[in-house]
């Protein structure tokens, strides 16, 4: 497993399109703190956030009625097809590290827990009675319920742009492989701000956007795929100081990540006042009470299934391309 940091320029080629995806890049081991202000103004292109990216665009799963579905079939399977590939044990430590869970007294929200494999390394730390799971999927839900270490957890059906918490009432947010998910991920990370004490820390982590051409077609036809400036942006726009973002990746990734991953980055933030977020949003993006056309729904279901089948292999052949180039050299 590689774990890396951007330290100064954007690093062309890891995640980012630019005039150069092959460009040199400044990384380092561990994790730093971003200049935020430097780091937007002078070093990313500026980024419309919610409206680069609208709900109408053709990701399969960030429609909420036809991700009910999709996840419906994968539950059977997410944690045996799904996480070996993109999202191990190791790699979901590593990525919790920065959330700093010190105190076993925490309360702690998993939002988008899904199958519950995220909360399992937060009870390593935190008593499971203080942890609540949080996912818009009864199926996937479902599974959480039936593992053994999260029977004391609060579990609960849930809309990450719309949470269920008061304000100023947890002490962590941790949300990982949701925001993929998400209409209008700039809403999530709003929510994650007002839910949390002062003080308290949100830790998102989620996928990287591919430089590879076929893997940036797959990815924009299946889920959100942020480039890491966006990350950024999102936590800085919704108030938060002190933004960090960790590269994280599974035992085949030498830091090159031209294919994209799902689980790439673990981003948190330190919220700074209390109360709602300073940045006001307008209506949700995405009416979910809205019938959806059937036809469309067949096709769309059809192509997200082809991207996701896509994703699931991508592991494999890098695996396989990992065992045969020599260590020490880029795949």
């Amino acid at each position: 497993m590689a774990s890396y940091v951007l330290n100064g320029k954007p690093p062309m080629g890891l995640g980012f399109v630019g005039s150069s995806i092959h460009g040199k890049s400044s990384l380092k081991l561990g994790f730093v703190s971003f200049d935020v202000r430097r780091r937007i103004n002078i070093s990313s292109p500026r980024c419309s956030i919610s409206s680069s990216r609208p709900a109408s665009q053709p990701r399969f799963i960030q429609h909420k009625k036809e991700a009910f579905w999709f996840y419906r079939f994968l539950s059977i399977v997410y944690d045996h097809v799904i996480n070996p590939g993109h999202w191990t044990e190791d790699m979901r430590d590593e990525a919790l590290e920065p959330a700093d869970l010190y105190d076993a007294r925490m309360k702690v929200v998993d939002v988008g827990g899904g199958t519950g494999f995220t909360t399992l390394g937060i009870i390593k730390h935190i008593n499971p009675e203080n942890v609540t799971i949080l996912d818009q999927s009864p199926h996937q839900l479902a599974k959480a319920r039936q593992k053994e270490a999260l029977k004391e957890c609060t579990i609960i059906e849930g809309d990450a742009e719309d949470l269920p918490f008061p304000t100023d009432s947890v002490d962590r947010y941790i949300s990982a492989g949701s925001i993929e998910y998400w209409p209008d991920p700039q809403r999530g990370i709003v929510e994650a701000y007002r839910v949390l004490r002062l003080g308290g820390i949100a830790c998102i982590i989620g996928p990287v956007y591919p430089t590879f051409w076929l893997s940036r077609f797959f990815a924009d036809l299946w889920m959100l795929f942020p480039k890491e400036e966006e990350y950024i942006e999102w936590f800085k726009k919704a108030g938060f100081k002190d933004v960090k973002l960790k590269r994280i990746g599974p035992k085949w990734y030498r830091g090159v990540r031209r294919h994209g991953l799902i689980m790439g980055c673990s981003v948190t933030g330190v919220k700074r006042e209390s109360g709602e977020s300073p940045l006001k949003l307008g209506p949700k993006a995405e009416a979910v009470e809205k019938s959806v056309n059937p036809f469309a729904f067949l096709l769309r279901f059809i192509l997200g299934t082809v991207a996701a089948t896509y994703y699931v292999l991508v592991p494999v052949y890098m695996w396989i391309k990992d065992q045969i180039v020599p260590k020490g050299k880029p795949i």
